[in-house]
């Protein structure tokens, strides 16, 4: 099994990897629109969806995967009413994948997150 650490300062203080990669599978954390180099985040939730994402595809590019190998995402937002705004985000991100999909409603760790998104994915065997 293999850990992969964006940086995150939670990752320490909470006890978590970035991701994991097990055999052909690659299960991301939650993950928000922090930048993990700054520890700042967006007061936006459509800016922070697009840093989320990101901080996605550098997981899955170090766990040896893209956004086309995502097979299940989770979008968790404390306001309905955010979803919506991140559409075309995420679209953008895995409307050519179409992996399956769940949106839920709930309390997040700090006040400042407007969205989390998970993330699983499956490396491809090498062609």
């Amino acid at each position: 099994m293999t850990r992969i650490f964006s940086g995150s300062t939670f990752e320490e203080q909470i006890g978590y990897a970035r991701a994991v990669v097990a055999g052909d599978h690659v299960y991301v954390s939650g993950t928000t629109g922090f930048d993990y180099s700054t520890m700042t985040i967006p007061s936006g939730v459509v800016e922070q969806a697009e840093q989320a994402v990101r901080n996605i595809e550098a997981a899955l590019r170090e766990a040896g995967c893209t956004l086309a190998d995502v097979v299940r995402v989770r979008y968790l937002l404390p306001e309905r009413a955010d979803f919506e705004p991140c559409w075309p985000v995420l679209r953008r991100a895995f409307g050519e994948v179409r992996p399956a999909a769940t949106m839920m409603v709930c309390g997040l760790a700090d006040p400042r997150m407007r969205i989390e998104i998970e993330a699983d994915a499956r490396v491809s065997p090498p062609r």
